[in-house]
């Protein structure tokens, strides 16, 4: 089975290409995208892609989308794209968190990638949350080890928990979401596409402003 991976979720993105071996994923290849380029550059990568390697949408059996967190824009650029290709090829899709991928590719069961506002997406024991110093400061002991997907979260981790074991990891690609993804295809584990939606962890920011004030009491 040949797999294509998208992760649009963070600063930069990636478009994979993996065909399903016995035990483990083989790379055909994987190209990198511009972070702020994704609505632009993303379905051009993906036709690329499949032509360098003489191959169509249709040869395609599952796609893995990458479906957050991350940028809001990032996240429902990547996975309207993957969700649009599947409905009109007729493909399977399995969803994967990107902090998951992290975790699996650093080996720990802990994982923490910038949200900014000075806040973190954080995995912490397989439950995921957006987490700023309160909900960091309710978590202790610290997890340890955690791995740390940019330099912003290594600062905010060690900020709020001075002694905990922090290992930078290269942050996570499409590549590392199809090995991700490895055991739900197997078992036929795929998402109902009219279902699925972003792991956002966070509202957005026309969600929070766009809330109606509550009007003045009138005297």
């Amino acid at each position: 089975m040949l797999l294509l991976g998208i992760d649009t979720c963070g600063p930069s993105g990636s478009v994979a290409l993996g065909r399903l071996a016995r035990a483990d994923i083989v790379l055909l290849g994987e190209t990198t995208l511009e972070g702020r380029t994704y609505s632009a550059t993303l379905v051009a990568a993906i036709g690329d892609l499949l032509k360098a390697h003489h191959l169509v949408l249709q040869q395609i059996g599952c796609i893995v989308v990458v479906n957050g967190p991350g940028s809001f824009t990032g996240v429902r650029v990547g996975l309207s794209a993957a969700k649009g290709l599947a409905e009109g090829a007729g493909l399977r899709i399995v969803a994967v968190s990107r902090l998951e991928v992290l975790a699996q590719k650093s080996g720990l069961p802990n994982a923490a990638l910038d949200a900014h506002r000075h806040e973190l997406f954080l995995r912490v024991d397989g439950r995921e949350l957006l987490a700023g110093s309160a909900e960091m400061a309710a978590i202790l002991p610290a997890p340890a080890p955690i791995a740390a997907g940019d330099d912003a979260a290594v600062h905010l981790l060690s900020q709020a928990w001075p002694a905990a074991q922090i290992l930078r990891v290269p942050a996570p690609t499409a590549a590392d979401a199809l090995r991700v993804a490895l055991p739900r295809i197997r078992a036929r584990e795929f998402a109902d596409t009219a279902l699925l939606d972003g792991h956002y962890l966070r509202r957005s920011d026309a969600e929070i402003f766009g809330e109606k004030q509550p009007s003045p009491a009138r005297e």
